[in-house]
């Protein structure tokens, strides 16, 4: 489940420029105003705080066969070295956006006035430049995140998405005091990700290098730089709280938890290991306040290398496709597939035209190794496979009917089959005439025929026996079994008829089994399995 404070987008945005005024964006909260407080100063007459003296703690000796006490020496003395090295490489991005006066977060609506009211002027000038409805006024909307430069000679900086969504203008603010303005070279949606360009001509730039995500470890001391709340080369420290986190942010979620302090104006900024080596990109964090309360988000950077070099070298992404609609293994599925573990991801439907359509893979397998790499939960298919090359040939295991078996496959290319798949969505439902039906597992099934296609709205090219009702509180309407929908398969054997259907679970009752695993198409042929006890 989402985490309820869940900021997507950690980035600034300044609406005026009389205070440091936040706002957010997306599912941030609204717009607040934060005043840096006085510095604390002690009353005439009042003695000022004493400071105890540090104590040092005595030496601790191991037991004899124990390991040695972890004590703060193993944690960074200080980071001041690092930090120095690595400032000059971390930049704030500010944006600016024109908004019509209606759309800016501090639009004022126009009052109405009666007709005729001699007040009609006053208002309309009072209004004209406010945002509101009359005058056609529009708003100026500037918003600051973070980012960091990979490559000085070119002049390439990588930043999340969202902090230059929608921006009119961009612009590049370096340590050194440095502005220079920046062209959008690519943006991918799905992973946060942008690129920028800045022109390095006669300036000097430092750049960081990516490490490897992969080999940190939960516990890990890691260092953030960023930009939050306008206050930019802020630094902050903490360790890796946890890894593969999966928020709901995206399809491709495989985030680095940190407790190193993230707020709004971060976004786009780099996680670093201790070596220097940028091994996130801070993009979300969990606060019921917009402050940090210890839990932000990092890309992990062997997910977005893939990325950042597809927009460098083509200004777009060109992930790999399988072209499959997947599923969990649960107990259940799980079971009934003869499985030993709920593991892998349950291959649910195939796209016509898409890279599999040959019958190399089937709806009802189960992939459980994609390209030498273990599928552990379903989520785990779509990345590895958005991270393999177009056009790669790989080999893929599966379980189908249960045994296990390698296939080979070609990649095709994500984005070519999302095109493929707009527009097949047609679900009209009209009026026919009855049929002959049979009752089993809380339903009521037919022939699907010219009849039943027409009553509800059946696509010509779905085969199989039609729900026509599901009774309330039964087995079927608790897996969200609908009238309208197809039963294709039962137990991974075709059905045609109702008398098919009874029979299939007559057999499956007779060998013991408790549950039914059904493959069921929508009225437009999209697959997806269920199953549903028999007792």
């Amino acid at each position: 489940m989402t985490p309820q404070f869940l900021l997507r987008a950690t980035r600034t945005t300044l609406l005026a420029a009389s205070a440091l005024a936040v706002a957010a964006t997306g599912t941030l909260s609204p717009a607040m105003t934060q005043s840096l407080p006085a510095p604390a100063t002690p009353a005439p007459g009042t003695p000022a705080p004493v400071t105890p003296a540090p104590v040092t703690p005595a030496p601790v000796t191991p037991a004899p066969g124990n390991p040695a006490p972890v004590g703060p020496e193993a944690g960074p003395a200080s980071v001041a070295d690092l930090a120095e090295g690595l400032l000059g490489a971390v930049v704030n991005i500010s944006t600016s956006q024109t908004v019509k006066g209606t759309e800016g977060p501090g639009a004022v609506p126009m009052p109405q006035l009666p007709e005729g009211s001699p007040f009609q002027d006053f208002f309309d000038e009072f209004f004209k430049d406010r945002g509101g409805q009359r005058g056609g006024g529009s708003q100026k909307v500037q918003s600051l995140g973070s980012g960091f430069v990979i490559d000085a000679k070119e002049g390439f900086v990588v930043t999340n998405n969202h902090v230059i969504a929608d921006a009119d203008d961009i612009e590049v603010n370096f340590s050194d005091g440095l502005t220079l303005k920046a062209e959008l070279v690519g943006t991918d949606t799905k992973t946060d990700i942008a690129i920028l360009k800045v022109d390095p001509a006669g300036h000097k730039l430092t750049e960081v290098k990516f490490g490897d995500s992969d080999k940190m470890r939960i516990g890990d001391w890691v260092m953030a730089i960023g930009n939050p709340f306008g206050l930019g080369g802020t630094v902050t420290v903490g360790i890796i709280s946890a890894r593969n986190r999966d928020i709901n942010a995206g399809p491709y979620d495989d985030f680095i938890q940190t407790d190193a302090a993230i707020n709004r104006g971060n976004s786009g900024g780099p996680l670093f290991n201790m070596h220097g080596e940028v091994i996130g990109i801070n993009t979300a964090i969990i606060s019921p306040t917009g402050g940090s309360i210890g839990i932000g988000f990092s890309i992990p950077t062997q997910l977005a290398k893939g990325v950042v070099d597809q927009l460098r070298e083509f200004g777009e992404t060109r992930r790999g496709w399988l072209g499959v609609r997947i599923q969990p293994v649960t107990e259940d599925i799980a079971e009934s597939l003869g499985m030993k573990d709920a593991k892998g991801a349950l291959i649910a439907g195939i796209i016509k035209g898409g890279p599999v359509d040959n019958g190399s893979i089937q709806a009802g397998d189960v992939v459980t190794k994609f390209d030498g790499k273990e599928i552990d939960e379903m989520r785990d298919l779509p990345r590895i496979v958005a991270e393999s090359p177009v056009g790669k040939a790989v080999d893929v295991v599966v379980v189908r009917k249960g045994k296990e078996m390698t296939v080979k496959v070609t990649l095709g290319r994500l984005e070519d089959g999302e095109q493929m798949a707009e527009g097949q969505d047609d679900e009209s439902a009209e009026q026919g005439e009855e049929v002959v039906t049979a009752s089993v597992l809380g339903m009521t099934i037919g022939e699907l025929n010219d009849a039943t296609r027409e009553k509800f709205g059946v696509a010509a090219g779905v085969n199989g026996v039609v729900v026509t009702e599901v009774e309330p509180d039964s087995a079927a309407a608790e897996r969200g079994v609908q009238a309208g929908e197809v039963i294709t398969e039962i137990a991974q054997e075709s059905v045609s008829s109702p008398k098919d259907v009874m029979d299939r679970i007559a057999a499956l009752k007779e060998q013991g089994r408790k549950n039914a695993l059904l493959m069921l198409a929508s009225k437009s042929g999209e697959l997806r399995f269920v199953t549903i006890r028999m007792d």
